[in-house]
C-alpha cells in the first residue's frame, strides 16, 4: 500500500493558514468536495480497452485531499491494508479522471456528479459503489439575522461555484423555500472560499455559503462567525432526501475481474467510515499523518460536520437520483448530458 503526497506542504498547511487577511489561500480539501472537476477532463481522455484492468490483489483507489478521503484513511493503517486498498491521494478530480478511464486505477472517490459524467463518457464502463459524503455546504453569518431560508430575502450572499453544483443547490433550495435567486437574494460569486470569507471580514458582505472543513477553520478564526444554516438539512426539507456530495466510483471490469476482492474492500470501507466517527481523535490524527488536514486538532473538529458515510442500494439509489434530477435540470451537461440508468447503481 502507498500514498503519494501529490501536494506540497505548502498546499497541506493552506487549511489552517491564518485568515485575518486576505492573502491565505483557500483549502483544496474544501473546494474539490463542493465543486466538480471540469467535465472536459472526461471527453478528452480515451477509453480503457477490456484487457488495462487491474488483476493486482489490491484494489488501486484514488482520493481527493478532502472529506471523501477522511473516510477512507481508517483503511490505510489497517492489517490487511495492503491487501486491500492500494490508494493514491490527488488534488484534484481532474487529475483523477484520465487514470480511471484509462484503467490505471480501479475506483476513486470524487464529486458526485462528476461519477454521473465518467459513466456517460465511458459509456456506462463505471458504476457508483456508494455515497461517501452528504452535504458539506454551510451558510455562514457574522451576525444573527439569519434563522431560516426565508430570511435570507433582501440579503447579499457571497459563495463560490458558479455554474457548478453549490450554485445548482443554492438556487434549489431558494426557490422551493419561494424565493427567487435572481432577484429576491443577491449572490455574488467568488473564485475561492477565502475569497469570499474575505468579504464578510471587511463588511462587504455579512453572509457566505462555504464547505467543510473550511467552515470549521473559519469559525474558529472569526469572531462572530456563526453557522446559520446547514444545506444539507435544507435541501432534506424540500427534496425528500439526502443531499451528497462524493461517492465512490469503480470501473465494472475490476469488480467483474474479482467479486470478493471487491466485496472485501467494501466491508473494509464501511469498517473504515464507521472508524471516522466514532474514533474522532484517532481518524484526526490519520488525517494529519497523511497530509489530508493540516492538523489534527482542525480535523477533529470539522470530521461531525463532515457528514461521511457509507450508503449503498436503494438509499444511495434514491438520493443520487433526486440529487442528479436537480442537476440535470439546471443544466443537463453537469451530470453528462442525461441522466444515468439503472446499471450505473453498483447492486453488490
Amino acid at each position: 500500500m502507498k500514498l503519494k503526497r501529490i501536494l506540497s506542504a505548502v498546499a497541506a498547511f493552506a487549511l489552517c493558514a491564518s485568515l485575518a487577511g486576505c492573502g491565505a489561500s483557500a483549502s483544496s480539501a474544501a473546494e474539490s468536495a463542493a465543486e466538480p472537476a471540469s467535465s472536459e477532463a472526461v471527453s478528452t481522455v480515451e477509453e480503457a480497452s477490456p484487457e488495462t484492468s487491474a488483476e493486482s490483489a489490491a484494489l488501486r483507489v484514488a482520493g481527493l485531499k478532502g472529506p471523501t478521503t477522511m473516510g477512507l484513511v481508517n483503511m490505510l493503517t489497517a492489517n490487511d491494508a495492503a491487501d486491500t486498498i492500494d490508494f493514491n491521494m490527488y488534488g484534484a478530480a481532474d487529475e483523477v479522471v484520465p487514470l480511471l478511464v484509462k484503467g490505471d486505477i480501479d475506483a476513486a472517490a470524487v464529486p458526485a456528479n462528476l461519477a454521473a459524467t465518467l459513466y456517460q463518457k465511458t459509456n456506462g464502463a463505471v458504476e457508483v459503489a456508494c455515497v461517501n459524503t452528504l452535504g458539506v455546504l454551510y451558510i455562514v453569518e457574522n451576525g444573527e439575522t439569519v434563522n431560516s431560508v426565508a430570511d435570507l430575502k433582501g440579503q447579499t450572499l457571497v459563495t463560490t461555484g458558479k455554474g457548478t453544483t453549490p450554485e445548482y443547490v443554492l438556487r434549489y433550495v431558494l426557490s422551493e423555500n419561494g424565493l427567487d435567486p435572481d432577484t429576491d437574494v443577491t449572490i455574488e460569486y467568488c473564485s475561492e472560499a477565502t475569497e469570499a470569507l474575505s468579504k464578510v471580514q471587511a463588511g462587504e458582505a455579512t453572509i457566505a455559503m462555504l464547505p467543510q472543513p473550511f467552515v470549521t477553520s473559519a469559525l474558529a478564526q472569526v469572531e462572530g462567525l456563526r453557522v446559520a444554516l446547514d444545506m444539507k438539512e435544507e435541501w432534506q426539507k424540500v427534496a425528500g432526501s439526502k443531499l451528497v456530495t462524493g461517492v465512490l466510483v469503480v470501473r465494472k471490469d475490476a469488480v467483474d475481474a474479482d467479486p470478493a476482492r471487491f466485496a472485501a474492500f467494501m466491508d473494509a470501507y464501511q469498517a473504515s467510515v464507521d472508524a471516522a466517527n466514532n474514533d474522532l481523535a484517532g481518524t484526526a490524527a490519520l488525517c494529519e499523518e497523511y497530509g489530508i488536514v493540516a492538523k489534527a486538532a482542525l480535523a477533529q473538529k470539522a470530521l461531525p460536520q463532515c457528514n461521511i458515510v457509507f450508503e449503498t442500494g436503494d438509499q444511495m439509489k434514491t438520493d443520487l437520483t433526486t440529487y442528479y434530477q436537480v442537476l440535470f435540470d439546471a443544466d443537463p451537461t453537469s451530470v453528462g448530458g442525461t441522466m444515468p440508468a439503472d446499471d450505473f447503481y453498483y447492486a453488490g
